[in-house]
């Protein structure tokens, strides 16, 4: 081979090779542009719901306060209440301690929620890890269809899940990133 025909393969190398990394580079960056807005969303979420919480527990204080208050009335008027005004202050006692009861319920069922959520971001961004494969040397789509999906019939899933990246199902690179359908 002359001389300047391997210095003209180098070259095309050489572009073709930037060529993969830009495209690689801009791949991995729309991806951590979509975990990070992800990963925003459930940040906002949890904020709400603690928001949430701190209101119910606020009323949950109001309500106790109101307790408080008509416990340390009934106090004051039991000599000079009947029996059916004292039967009336009992009820509105009981009432208020229920509503606290409740408001205490609801604090409880929001901390779940925010826990929830949390597991959810975190299984989100697991999936968003598993559902990619760096190619190795070696590599072929229909040994990657079996080792990831269990069957290898299924590489055109593959494929058409990276026709972007991909022209010939049968050249495939290691290092190119291939996103793994379900």
């Amino acid at each position: 081979m002359a001389k300047g025909d391997k210095q003209e393969k180098r070259e095309r190398k050489g572009i073709l090779g930037q060529a993969v990394d830009a495209l690689s580079s801009r791949d991995e960056a729309k991806k951590a542009k979509e975990a990070e807005d992800e990963a925003e969303a459930a940040e906002h979420e949890a904020t709400l719901e603690r928001a949430k919480r701190e209101a119910a527990e606020a009323k949950a204080r109001a309500a106790e306060k109101k307790l408080k208050e008509a416990e340390a009335k009934l106090e004051e008027m039991k000599g000079e209440l009947t029996e059916a005004e004292r039967e009336a202050a009992k009820t509105k006692a009981k009432a208020a301690r229920e509503e606290r009861e409740r408001l205490r319920e609801k604090a409880v069922d929001l901390r779940r929620a925010r826990e929830e959520a949390r597991e959810l971001k975190e299984k989100k961004e697991e999936e968003a890890q598993a559902r990619t494969y760096v190619v190795q040397s070696g590599d072929s789509l229909s040994k990657i269809a079996k080792n990831l999906l269990g069957d290898a019939s299924r590489w055109p899933e593959i494929f058409e899940a990276n026709r972007d990246k991909i022209k010939d199902p049968n050249l495939i690179h290691p290092g190119q990133e291939l996103d793994i359908p379900a």
